[in-house]
Order: C-alpha cells, then structure tokens, then sequence
C-alpha cells in the first residue's frame, strides 16, 4: 500500500539533512560509479605543471569546460607535452574535489587531435634543443681521418652489431672495436643508450689521463637497424640526445632508416643511414689508401725533379749574365797588361846587355893589349858589378811588378762575386732578380732566392730588423 502523501511530513529519518561533506562523497561515489572510465575532446587551457611532477590544467569547448588533472605516474607514459590551446581527446575518470565541491576529470591517457602522439613529441623536443643550440653547425667536429679504434654502441642481439663488424673486416685490418651494448628498444631503452656513451666516454679520458695512446676512442658509432617510429622512439629521447652532445668523441648517428630522421641525428657530429654505411665511413679501405699515397710519391718525386732542373737553369743563366763576363773581362786585361809589363822589362834588360858588350869591344880594340887585359879585367869587373846590378834591378823590378800583379788579381779576385761567396757570403735576390741591398724593400712573407757558393736556395722573410 503506498505511503499517504503527507506521511514524509512526519517522518524523522526522511526529514533529517545531509551535511555536505555527506552530500559531496555521495556525489563523488555517483559519479565515480557511473563515469569510470570517459572520453572526453576539447582544447587545453591554463595548463600547469607542478614541481611535484603533476599536471593541471582545463579542457574546454564552446559552451562548457571541466578542470583535468593527471598524476605523474600517468604523464610519465604519455610522449608529449601538453600546451595551451592544444586540441586533446583525454581518457579518464570523473571524481569529486571534495574540498571545492567541484567535479573533475583523473587523466589517464591524452592524445593529441590531428597529430600523432610521438610526432608531436618529435617536434617538441626538436624545437627546444634547437632553440638551445645543441644542432649548431658550429659544435659539429670533423671524423678521423684514418681512425684506430671505433666505439660501437648498439644491442647484442640486433643485425647493426654484425653489418658493422662484417664492414670493417672486410675493408681494413687496422680498425679495432670497442662495443658497448645497449637495449635500443622498449622502455629505458634510452637510457640505457646514453650510459653507454658515457661508458665509453668514462674509457676514454681514463686512457687519456694514463697515456694509454693505443686505448683511446677516436669515434663512436650509436644506432640500430629499420624499424617503425615506435621502435626508433629511444633516440628521439632528450637524454640521448644530451649525452651525444656531451661526448668527447665525435658520434656518428647509425639508426637505420634513410628518409626520416631522429632527434640523434640532428645533435650528433654526422649522420649515417645505416649501420653500414657509418662502418664503411670509419674503415677506409687500404689499398685505396696505399695507392693514393703511391700516387702522391710519384707527383711528389716530379715536382722536386721540376724544382731541380729549374734550378741549375736558373744557375747558369746567372752564370752568364753581364756581370760575370765583366769580372772575365777585367781579369784577361790584367794578365794581358801583365804580359806586356814582362815582355817590355826583357826587351830593356836585352838592350842593356848588347850596348855593354859593344862598348867592352870598342874599348878593347882601343886599348893595347897589355892595358886591355888590364882594363879589360877592369871592365870585366864593372860589367859584372853591372851585370850584377842590372840582374838585381831586374828581379827587383820583376818582383814588384810581380808583387803589383798579385796585388792586382787579389783586388780583381775580392771583386769577384764568386770569390765573395766561397767566403761564406750569398747574393740575396727578389723573386724578380733584382739584389736586395736594403732590408726595407721586401716584407714578410715575401720570397727571395739565395745565391750560395754551391746551388742557390729559396727562402720566405719571417721578420725584419733594422740595424
């Protein structure tokens, strides 16, 4: 039988009111029972994240908005970062904030509308390191040019460690590999990726600080073969990214897929399309090597050639030029006049004889001959005290005009340029071979050639000094 209609007038339990607290928990239970799990699409406003590592913010449409908030728990499975004014589709609970009495959605997955998740954190993350400097062409450092250890930092188990090794045996036996391991895939996966660069970082400036030459690391290759965007997803991570750039050893980013790129190749020193293709950039092949050195012998071995044959030319054209022919010249007039001087002294001497031995005959048919043996004696006498004489003044006059002769050939050999540079001196000469008599007119970096008693040398002015 159905209650009368004024019997809740009268009844206390009916009659009696709910406090709030008891009103807002059964709101909350309500609510909670019936939206357990909800969608909702909207736009994000007012977002905040706090140093707790929670998140807040709205999401809102035309007519109606719902304050949102997501545990860090949550948010660290979720790939991007949200913003302002960002269109979301939001999967969560509905509960009550009690405190407020205000209802609100417990985020626990958020995508992005008309993005994709991961290509949104992508972008993200790409903008902010870029922004930061971290893709400057300027951090970028040149690879070795011939390499003697290469750091490998990639799974064990995975096709990139073995495409490697295959290359570079097969290309060089010079190279040797120092492989550090490292999930590059699943969650951590990033993590694990940038602590193997640091270990082989850790390696090599232990090594350096010892001295150990022969243990330093000269390039690090980091990658992976093909894969999707979800399985590539660790080196899009910020903390692989940072410990790329912090390395000491130039990284060559080896992830296996040629038209897209990741966060890894943006931030490392140079970019491989696959594994193999960073393996055959380390491991030059030797004989390539070897020949091109070969080759580089040969046009070596022709320009000195070239230089030398230049040279002598160079030599003896300088040898007959004007100036030699003069100081030739000056010393073939000296002998000539030398020859003159001794044949005019001979001449005199013959005269002088032949006119003393005419007079001794003349005075000998003059005189009797008792007093021409006497005077003849006599005259015997004074024509060898004259004899005498005459010889002494010749070689007295034959020796000083020896004496001047010499003199003459030493004064024409102290002019001689030849002369001067068997003394250890050289003739200094501007490219253009004018001779340098003043310090003044060349500058430094300039080219002179020095001539020396034995070939001739080409030299650069470094400095000059006034005296």
């Amino acid at each position: 039988m159905p209650e009368p209609l004024f019997a809740s007038l009268f009844d206390e339990t009916v009659r009696r009111p709910l406090t709030v607290s008891e009103l807002t928990e059964s709101v909350r239970k309500a609510i909670e029972a019936r939206f357990s799990s909800v969608w909702v699409e909207g736009e994000i406003s007012n977002f905040k994240a706090h140093s707790s590592g929670h998140w807040y913010f709205t999401i809102k449409d035309e007519g109606a908005q719902i304050r949102a908030k997501c545990f860090r728990s949550a948010n660290s499975r979720i790939r991007f970062r949200p913003k302002d004014g960002l269109h979301v589709r939001a999967r969560g609970r509905l509960t009550v904030y009690e405190v407020r009495g205000e209802y609100e959605l417990i985020v626990e997955a958020l995508d992005p509308v008309g993005a994709g998740a991961l290509q949104l954190a992508f972008e993200q993350l790409r903008d902010r390191l870029q922004a930061e400097g971290l893709f400057a062409a300027e951090l970028k450092r040149p690879l070795p040019f011939f390499p003697g250890r290469v750091g490998v930092v990639t799974s064990p188990t995975g096709a990139a460690i073995r495409d490697i090794l295959n290359v570079i045996a097969r290309r060089t036996r010079t190279v040797h590999v120092l492989f550090s391991p490292a999930r590059v895939q699943g969650d951590g996966a990033g993590g694990d990726i940038a602590r193997a660069i640091k270990l082989l970082n850790v390696h090599h400036q232990r090594a350096l600080s010892e001295g150990r030459t022969a243990d330093l690391v000269d390039v690090l290759i980091v990658g992976r073969g093909g894969g999707s965007t979800e399985d590539l997803w660790a080196f899009n991570e910020e903390e692989v990214a940072r410990a790329i750039r912090a390395s000491a050893i130039p990284v060559i980013s080896a992830v296996g897929h040629e038209t897209d790129f990741t966060i890894a190749d943006f931030v490392s020193d140079r970019r491989a399309a696959t594994p193999s293709a960073a393996a055959e950039l380390v491991a030059a092949r030797e004989d390539q090597l070897c020949e091109t050195l070969a080759q580089t012998g040969q046009t070596l071995s022709r320009m000195m050639r070239y230089k030398i044959v230049n040279a002598r030319s160079r030599v003896q054209q300088h040898a007959l030029s004007q100036a030699f022919d003069e100081v030739r010249g000056r010393l073939r007039d000296a002998a000539a006049t030398t020859n003159a001087a001794s044949h005019r002294l001979q001449m005199i001497m013959n005269q002088t004889v032949r006119a003393a031995h005419l007079r001794a005959e003349a005075l000998n048919a003059s005189l009797a001959p008792a007093q021409l043996r006497a005077r003849f004696t006599e005259a015997r006498v004074r024509f060898d005290s004259a004899y005498t004489g005459c010889h002494t003044a010749w070689e007295k006059q034959f020796a000083e005009a020896k004496k001047r002769l010499g003199l003459a050939a030493a004064s024409l050999d102290a002019l001689s340029p030849l002369a001067v540079l068997q003394r250890g001196y050289a003739i200094a000469q501007q490219e253009d071979g004018q001779l340098l008599r003043d310090a003044t007119t060349v500058a430094p970096g300039d080219n002179i050639q020095v001539r020396l008693a034995q070939g001739k040398i080409t030299a650069r002015v470094e400095r000059i000094e006034d005296n």
